[in-house]
């Protein structure tokens, strides 16, 4: 049994990844099924560490709602600026229904890292690097500048689009070894 939502969530990560990498979108049929079977697996299973922790079981439905509420409203920032497609948005929060709300933010952030390593990865493959750092200082700079009540404006030159799936399959994955070696996710 444990290896059911290991396997379940792994699985719908290869199916987002493929998709995105394919044709840059991550499709509601991967997404809306997934965040369904996370949600009744935190319903049918007895309480537990989570779904990936030990004792396996559930962190409850309130967790895994909030889970998938976080998940949602941190990359949702990025999504209204035209940052971020939607998919991927729905595709942290379908993660954030598997984890729960008390390991979500971890994932995020680890997700961020990998998507910033993933950034620079492929700014370099595509001799962009440069436009990549410009943007990022222009826009840290137009931020620091009219402060972050104006907005921030994103830059005209876009330096690339990114299957940002890798990047939080790549997250996900990473904290869940974590969580399997040390029994509990930092922060």
């Amino acid at each position: 049994m444990y290896l059911l939502p290991l396997a379940l969530l792994f699985v719908l990560l290869a199916l987002a990844v493929r998709h995105d990498l394919r044709a840059r979108r991550i499709p509601n049929a991967i997404v809306f099924p997934g965040t369904l079977l996370a949600l009744a697996l935190h319903a049918l299973l007895p309480a537990g560490a989570g779904l990936f922790g030990t004792p396996m079981g559930s962190v409850g439905m309130l967790s895994a709602l909030g889970g998938l509420a976080l998940g949602l409203a941190i990359l949702l920032p990025m999504y209204v600026l035209g940052l971020m497609g939607a998919g991927d948005v729905k595709l942290l929060a379908m993660v954030g229904a598997f984890v729960g709300a008390g390991d979500i933010v971890t994932v995020a952030i680890a997700t961020l890292l990998a998507g910033g390593v993933l950034a620079l990865a492929v700014a370099a493959w595509q001799r962009s690097l440069g436009r990549l750092l410009n943007n990022t200082y222009q826009t840290m700079l137009h931020a620091g500048l009219t402060g972050l009540a104006d907005g921030i404006a994103v830059p005209a030159a876009a330096s690339g689009r990114l299957p940002y799936a890798v990047a939080i399959a790549t997250g996900t994955v990473i904290c869940i070894l974590w969580l399997q070696l040390v029994g509990e996710l930092p922060l």
